[in-house]
């Protein structure tokens, strides 16, 4: 390898490796303030949220490598051309591609390596994420009394305490709700003080009270009208209460298996073949005896007899053309029609809208299902695109650092996301094909990428600054100089 290239390749390498983890710790932190209801207060175990947040991150790569890989390309030929070593390497014969050849390697085996992150990588990830947040929902919040505030977190019952001891854990003055008796009776329970804490499986809660008394209202079917409540006073009381919910229960994470997200390229193609088949069963299902049943019911051929209308009793029951016939009825038997018409409209609605539900469902999965398709093949190539748009940006401007180029990044990014999330809307809902939807982003970029390198190849100084400020002066300076000329000759004359 030549030194010039090991140059440029040590040049990329750490604003590369730099930025990428840079932008997945700011994606990671939008993650957690997404989620940071989910997890604070249920007493989780700091390596579950680690593990979060690991599958959380690995899920943010496909987001964050390309922006990576333009802000790197850009800081990289920016630094390069602002220390004049890529005016250098140029006036040496060197062609701007020539120079990025050992560039065009990395970002190969890293559109490659992208490839499989998405394909096996993220899948797995989602899976064992989705899981994971499933669990943490399921979790319930951690037994925690503060002064003065009913805790609501233990189903059908609420505690309130005036007061808790930190060191002690002893709670004054306490009273309980307690509305788990299936026959609709609550108990009221007040203590001067006490112990309330879940034991070390946290499958029970254990209630500990001294100095108290248990109200309990009985109600039968006579309620409303007579009603009784029974006291009972105690010195000490113990109680041990089955709970759920309280300690972290790990589910199965085959349950999350059939979402397209946690699926790789060859489950998404038989998931696809197989919703095709599932969508074409439905919609004949769906269409068949609605055309067969109620539109055409009575005569497919689009003739209809017309033997429950009755323009004379004593006429036989006949064929003729539906719509030309009804001109022909009195009011009553055109109302009769209208009646039945309706009821028969209502009637195929209703059937219809029935069997449509389960059609949609598996219409909206199939096409969630290929677009996740496309995607694993959007990133590769979003990558290049990137790369072939950031080097000759970096080079035109010869800015290095992180001012120009990060605001330069981040507005072709916002451009790219704004793109590629309509594309995806307008694919999943059936308007676009995912074939155009996941792929408009790389369709409108790629021209501007040729079109950047070319400029990038003839020293064009299209987003060089100083070229533009160069010619506003110029324009500037011209401008004056009319002016003054135009009022000398006024002056003269």
């Amino acid at each position: 390898m030549k030194k010039i290239h090991k140059l440029v390749l040590k040049a990329y390498l750490g604003p590369l490796v730099l930025t990428f983890f840079i932008i997945l710790f700011i994606l990671m932190m939008n993650f957690v303030w997404r989620y940071i209801d989910e997890l604070v207060g249920k007493g989780l175990d700091p390596w579950v949220i680690a593990e979060l947040l690991v599958y959380a991150t690995i899920n943010m790569i496909p987001m964050g490598l390309p922006l990576a890989i333009l802000l790197a390309t850009i800081m990289t030929m920016g630094n390069l051309g602002e220390n004049h070593e890529l005016l250098a390497m140029k006036s040496a014969g060197m062609s701007l591609m020539r120079i990025m050849k050992p560039l065009f390697w990395v970002i190969g085996i890293v559109s490659i390596g992208s490839f499989f992150i998405v394909n096996d990588l993220v899948p797995y990830a989602n899976k064992k994420m989705f899981a994971t947040l499933y669990d943490i929902k399921q979790q319930r919040q951690a037994l925690e009394f503060q002064d003065g505030l009913f805790f609501n977190g233990i189903e059908d019952m609420s505690i309130r305490v005036d007061k808790q001891d930190p060191e002690t854990k002893l709670l004054t003055n306490i009273l309980i709700y307690d509305n788990r008796s299936r026959n609709g009776n609550m108990t009221t329970t007040l203590a001067d003080s006490g112990y309330i804490r879940l034991s070390e499986d946290k499958r029970y809660l254990l209630v500990s009270l001294y100095n108290g008394a248990t109200y309990e209202q009985s109600r039968n079917y006579q309620w409303y009208t007579k009603s009784s409540m029974r006291r009972h006073k105690f010195a000490h009381q113990e109680g041990k209460i089955p709970m759920t919910g309280f300690d972290f229960q790990r589910s199965d994470e085959q349950m999350f298996g059939n979402n397209s997200q946690t699926m790789d390229i060859d489950d998404l193609q038989r998931n696809i073949d197989s919703l095709d088949l599932l969508v074409s069963n439905l919609t004949t299902t769906a269409y068949t005896p609605l055309l067969r049943e109620q539109i055409f019911a009575r005569d497919p051929d689009g003739v209809a007899p017309i033997d429950s209308i009755v323009v004379d009793r004593s006429a036989k029951v006949r064929k003729a053309n539906f719509v030309d016939s009804i001109p022909k009825l009195n009011t009553r038997s055109k109302d009769k029609v209208y009646e039945n018409a309706l009821r028969s409209a209502r009637s195929s609605r209703n059937m219809f809208s029935f069997d449509e539900g389960s059609s949609k469902e598996a219409l909206n999965q199939l096409y969630r299902s290929k677009n996740e398709w496309h995607r694993k093949l959007t990133l590769p190539v979003s990558i290049l695109i990137f790369f072939l748009i950031g080097a000759p940006i970096g080079a035109i401007i010869r800015k290095g650092g992180l001012g120009m180029p990060l605001v330069i990044s981040v507005a072709f990014f916002i451009i790219y996301y704004i793109i590629s999330i309509s594309g995806e809307k307008y694919a999943k809902e059936g308007e676009w094909s995912s074939l155009l939807g996941m792929w408009i982003s790389a369709m409108i970029l790629t021209p501007l990428a040729i079109y950047l390198s070319g400029k990038a190849n003839s020293d064009s100084p299209l987003l060089d600054l100083d070229w533009y400020a160069g010619r506003i002066k110029n324009f500037r300076d011209k401008m004056k100089a009319k002016w003054e000329a135009r009022k000398a000759q006024k002056v003269k004359n």
